[in-house]
């Protein structure tokens, strides 16, 4: 495994169909929403901005730089990812099927799973990256396999949602994914060219501001921040522009296809991404990040994955334009 490598899957794991599995080919065009409800949203006036990065901590595959302006329009962003509790209102009014559900299977990190459990449920490991475990009938109702539930996590990011998934949960909302400058835009609210969403100290004057890897990973978690696994989606005090966890706790969806060379070719204003690939970008880090192995839990931060993929720290949010 070599966390500079965008294919390779310390962060969150993809599938590959090498056992015949075929995923959802379904990617949608890029449109505009304007009709979907705005409670829980908060209004993020568009403006222009420093994009990307170009220090010394980030992995040169992921495409980070250059720093380019980029000018974004005004729209409408979920405060926080979409819970257990919204994903299930939108399953009970639709009668969506995953593809986790479809599959019969999903990612879990093996810190979250029982002993028994890696014993007889673990299917295989990815390799390279051993803490992750394919579990057969994990899902977003049962997050680290049979016989776990949301019942107390109903204000918790939902997990094990593809892409694919992510965009008909907003189809049905009335809202879409962000764009990948969106959500930089909106996660460094009206600070310039800082790492995290608060600045450019991890913990500011020794206080957790988000949830990642406390400890030596995978195999020590001393939980400093409050967490062993994914936090309630309102966690920690949010940043300037009223958003919750931009960084750490789960991974986002964006719109955007991935393209390690597309911020030197990328339009200044608006930019959708790529006109195709086989990934899809994701940003923020997760609860598994940690500067042992990966740092990418940056404002500035890339990371991709097939858009059939699901995992145990991989949900979204959703934008409405104005």
């Amino acid at each position: 495994m070599n966390p500079d490598d965008p294919k390779d899957s310390c962060c969150s794991p993809g599938r590959d169909h090498a056992d015949g599995e075929a995923g959802n080919a379904t990617n949608g065009e890029f449109s505009r929403i304007t009709t979907g409800s705005t409670d829980g949203m908060k209004l993020i006036n568009g403006s222009k901005f420093f994009m990307g990065n170009e220090g010394d901590y980030g992995f040169p595959a992921d495409g980070e730089g250059p720093v380019h302006a980029v000018t974004v329009s005004s729209f409408y962003m979920d405060a926080t990812c979409v819970t257990n509790e919204q994903f299930n209102e939108f399953i009970n009014a639709t009668h969506y099927k995953t593809e986790a559900e479809n599959f019969g299977w999903s990612f879990v990190f093996q810190g979250h799973l029982t002993p028994a459990q890696q014993a007889s449920a673990v299917r295989s490991r990815v390799l390279g990256s051993e803490w992750w475990c394919r579990i057969d009938g994990a899902t977003w109702r049962h997050p680290e396999g049979p016989g776990t539930t949301i019942k107390k996590r109903w204000g918790h990011p939902v997990l094990h949602v593809s892409w694919h998934d992510a965009m008909a949960y907003c189809a049905w909302a009335g809202k879409r994914l962000p764009t990948e400058a969106e959500w930089e835009f909106a996660a460094r609210g009206d600070l310039v060219q800082k790492r995290f969403p608060w600045g450019d100290e991890i913990e500011p004057g020794g206080k957790h501001r988000m949830n990642v890897w406390q400890g030596r990973f995978p195999g020590q978690n001393t939980e400093a921040d409050g967490h062993f696994g994914p936090a309630p989606a309102k966690s920690y005090p949010a940043n300037s522009n009223g958003l919750y966890n931009m960084t750490g706790n789960v991974w986002e969806w964006v719109w955007d296809w991935f393209d390690a060379d597309y911020y030197i070719i990328s339009p200044s204003e608006n930019p959708t991404g790529p006109e195709t690939s086989d990934r899809r970008m994701m940003r923020g880090g997760s609860y598994l990040c940690h500067s042992s192995y990966c740092n990418r839990y940056r404002t500035d931060a890339r990371s991709s994955n097939t858009p059939d993929s699901s995992t145990g720290n991989l949900g979204f949010r959703c934008v409405r334009d104005v």
